[in-house]
């Protein structure tokens, strides 16, 4: 991707006080998203994909906070908006699509009345021509007969069709930048293909940048330019994305690699990450990933590694330490 990225996450520390302490859960978490690419962030329930998200659009649950780093769209910095101007910003230049439809939706107004208020709000357009795009993104997005469902309510449309409603509202206000937090998850799997394709007609069509964060690799391999894993809140490993899927860096992607099922492949065990990801109150001193780690040695357990070049990909491991890492 050539040009100034979209998207820079620069240094993102998010801290929740506690009564017996503050507690880090996104650890100088950095990545850049170009126009018309689309990032997968993967890694295990608790590794930090969804709260990465929330701090992009804003919408960080008290009593967590952006502790430091910045968060820049289109070169300007938006996370230390105040509300009002970063309601603004999260309609009209980012959209964001979450996991459950129904918490996306007001099951008390049609989804027409829905999407021409959002468009209104955040276009200068009046109400019949906000129902003309209202329509457009109905059937943009697969709904069939759009011209007539557009009066219908939430609870009218199937699960699938639910998505693609919050779909078309993530993009009634055109906007540069959506966030997609596990957006196929509830989803059957033909229904998962369709809505990919969808995103993927998004950024080609729009040029929109699209953050994908999901915990399932099949989807990022079929969807994304580049991937993100992540552990205990920092990036474990970030490439291109059929770097990371076949030539994975780091321990930690070697394992989430080799634990999924190889049509190809005659083994008859998948192997497995022993152990669990450590608790945010109780992340161990050097990498965070070596209690795990069936290659770790004495200076993961004392130092904390950062991004290393290795190959294609960067790798937050010391085995790809020119000056002094352990041979492999």
């Amino acid at each position: 991707m050539t040009g100034a990225p979209l998207l820079e996450v620069r240094d993102l520390v998010v801290e929740f006080p506690g009564r017996r302490g503050t507690v880090r859960a996104l650890d100088q978490v950095s990545f850049s998203i170009a126009p018309g690419e689309i990032l997968g962030v993967v890694g295990e329930s608790g590794a930090g994909k969804s709260l990465t998200g929330a701090s992009i659009i804003g919408l960080l649950e008290p009593p967590g906070r952006i502790a430091s780093g910045q968060v820049l769209l289109e070169g300007q910095r938006i996370d230390d908006l105040p509300p009002a101007r970063m309601r603004h910003v999260r309609g009209r230049k980012i959209g964001a699509i979450f996991q459950d439809p129904l918490t996306s939706l007001n099951p008390l107004y049609s989804i027409g009345r829905q999407l021409v208020e959002t468009i209104q709000a955040h276009l200068p357009v009046n109400a019949a021509e906000a129902r003309r795009r209202a329509i457009q993104l109905l059937e943009d997005t697969g709904i069939p007969a759009a011209a007539q469902r557009i009066d219908h309510f939430p609870h009218q449309f199937s699960g699938g069709m639910r998505q693609r409603v919050v779909i078309a509202l993530a993009l009634a206000a055109e906007p540069k930048l959506i966030v997609a937090d596990e957006p196929t998850t509830a989803l059957d799997v033909s229904i998962q293909a369709q809505i990919i394709q969808l995103l993927q007609r998004v950024c080609r069509d729009r040029g929109a940048a699209v953050m994908l964060i999901t915990h399932d690799m099949g989807v990022i391999a079929e969807t994304c330019d580049r991937v993100a894993v992540m552990y205990a809140g920092r990036i474990a490993e970030i490439g291109p994305v059929h770097e990371v899927i076949h030539q994975p860096a780091h321990p930690y992607t070697m394992g989430l690699m080799a634990s999924i099922p190889d049509m190809d492949s005659d083994r008859e065990r998948l192997a497995q990450i022993d152990g669990a990801m450590p608790r945010l109150t109780a992340i161990p001193p050097g990498c965070a990933y070596h209690p795990r780690c069936p290659r770790a040695f004495d200076r993961c357990h004392r130092e904390r590694p950062e991004l290393l070049q290795a190959g294609a990909t960067r790798a937050a491991c010391w085995l790809h330490d020119a000056h002094g890492g352990a041979s492999a």
